[in-house]
């Protein structure tokens, strides 16, 4: 065995530097260069190492999609019009809930603690209705993707949205890809400074809508929005705004497809979530290659696909992929390269669908020359309706809760410290915390009855020890909690035992809620 002094004879330890990078790529020992030198050394049992990059990412490469008209564009116009009216419009729309309540039909009321949509008022100890929404809409991602990809990303997803928005923006104050591209590599001067303030200036507009419509979700909006401009509002509403504001001027303007694929982690997520079954945005390669021009193609029809290599597919895309080269992290199923593909198969008389929605699985049945399986056969798949019955049956879990739930509400809360008190008559009393809910937008008389304690009367801080009564009444405000410190005393000779405190709303509803808890009393009476 050779010992390390041997094996340091066979190393070449003449290394040149010049300005800290090695001149040679030979085997060396890391101690002849200075430390942090950035240079291409590698011990004996490595392979040599390969030019090493100056940066550790690439720079950006600005997209510049062109314009496109097809089904899948103008579907796309359909989904930015309809979120964006939701998202902008939603704060304004007003719903009755009478005179106690908020008329704002959306509304997250965070200082009352209290979320409204519409005819549906979730409060606080209601929240696995909001987490039950979530996980729906957890499931239902996963159900998209597992049938069509990455459809979300493509259609719905906010980035899209306003990135799809300031594109246009582009296209309206800059003009079409060639141009952009031209104007992006001009030297700045008077016209381009002015053509970027303006377009600049629109983003600004349309990202301070988007951070003011965000805040009036979580007060009454027309009082909110005078309140802010005239800068009455409170300090959070200008911080959100101003966050809101210059993300969405960020991320929408500057940052679009990086978001997409380097921020967002949900294409990782997805991209372990599809298979061979899914539906996704697909190049049939055994169709399109041989590329070559058209042309070529006409001179050597046999040679060549029927992809011409025109590069349509790569302009209209809106984070500058090659579809060619496959499913790829950057493809957000925007489907527009079809609409691309579609027009040029047409100009040059050759079937659509060299790129398609398409499973691979049916591509390599296609390229066999067996027909295309039918959509709805790929969609309705085990996994896609496992998926759905899911999700289904949470939304039926959801509804029936919903429908079954009372407006009426109970909690009570026993003193532990001390347990018991001995009157001076020899009974026995306990005190309790009560809290009776109205979840009704309109004031309601409760009735607290004692049931399972025999004797057992009830007073509180209001009403005397004189009219104790095993039933007390309670005017209830609208849409609130009233705490109620109650006591209950029974006879000397009670033990301990479990009782119910009954809550009963006396109007036409007669909603109930029974609460069972502990009357303490001294070990085999007093």
């Amino acid at each position: 065995m050779n010992s390390p002094e041997n094996s340091n004879k066979d190393r070449d330890w003449s290394v040149v530097l010049k300005d800290g990078v090695a001149k040679t790529n030979e085997p060396v020992s890391s101690a002849t260069a200075s430390t942090g030198a950035p240079t291409h050394r590698h011990e004996p049992h490595e392979p040599p190492r390969t030019q090493m990059p100056e940066k550790l990412y690439e720079k950006r490469k600005a997209v510049h999609n062109k314009r496109i008209d097809g089904p899948f564009r103008r579907f796309k116009w359909f989904v930015m019009f309809v979120t964006l009216a939701i998202y902008y419009v939603t704060p304004w729309i007003r719903w009755d809930r009478g005179p106690f309540a908020p008329d704002q039909a959306v509304l997250v009321d965070l200082a009352h603690r209290r979320f409204y949509m519409f005819g549906i008022e979730i409060w606080p100890h209601e929240f696995y209705f909001v987490a039950g929404l979530l996980i729906m809409a957890g499931i239902g991602l996963f159900l998209v993707t597992s049938a069509v990809g990455r459809a979300w990303c493509g259609y719905a997803c906010p980035q899209t949205v306003w990135t799809d928005l300031f594109q246009h923006i582009d296209r309206f104050v800059d003009g079409d890809r060639n141009a952009r591209a031209r104007l992006d590599k001009a030297p700045w001067g008077p016209k381009k400074i002015a053509r970027r303030a303006f377009k600049w200036s629109i983003y600004l507009v349309i990202s301070l809508a988007t951070g003011g419509a965000w805040i009036l979700y979580f007060a009454d909006a027309p009082t909110l929005f005078q309140d802010f401009f005239t800068l009455q509002a409170p300090m959070v509403a200008y911080a959100t705004v101003g966050i809101l504001t210059l993300t969405t001027f960020t991320l929408g303007g500057f940052m679009r497809e990086q978001v997409c694929i380097y921020m967002c982690p949900w294409p990782r997520i997805q991209s372990a979530m599809l298979d061979e079954k899914s539906l996704i945005v697909t190049y049939k390669d055994w169709r399109g290659e041989p590329r070559g021009s058209l042309k070529k193609a006409k001179k050597d029809p046999e040679h060549f696909g029927d992809c011409i290599d025109c590069n349509q597919c790569v302009a209209v895309c809106p984070t500058g992929i090659d579809i060619r080269e496959g499913p790829q992290i950057g493809c957000i199923t925007c489907a527009l390269c079809i609409d691309a593909c579609d027009r040029v198969m047409k100009d040059i008389g050759r079937p659509r669908g060299l790129i398609d929605y398409a499973t691979l699985e049916d591509c390599r049945e296609e390229a066999l020359g067996h027909p295309a399986k039918p959509v709805w056969k790929t969609l309705l798949r085990p996994r896609t309706l496992i998926y759905f019955g899911v999700w289904g049956a949470i939304g039926a879990a959801l509804l029936f809760a919903l429908g079954t739930r009372t407006h009426t509400d109970l909690t009570v809360s026993p003193d532990r410290n001390p347990p018991y008190m001995l009157m001076s008559d020899g009974s026995i009393r306990n005190s309790y915390t009560l809290k009776l809910r109205n979840m009704e937008s309109r004031p309601r008389e409760m009735v607290v009855a004692i049931e399972g304690l025999p004797g057992g009367k009830m007073w509180t801080d209001t009403i005397g020890a004189d009219e104790a009564a095993p039933t007390q009444s309670f005017n209830v405000p609208a849409d609130q909690i009233r705490t109620v410190r109650a006591y209950v005393v029974a006879p000397k000779d009670a033990t301990s035992r479990e009782f119910t405190f009954r809550l009963t709303s006396q109007d036409e509803q007669r909603e109930t809620d029974t609460v069972e808890t502990r009357f303490d009393a001294p070990a085999g009476g007093s």
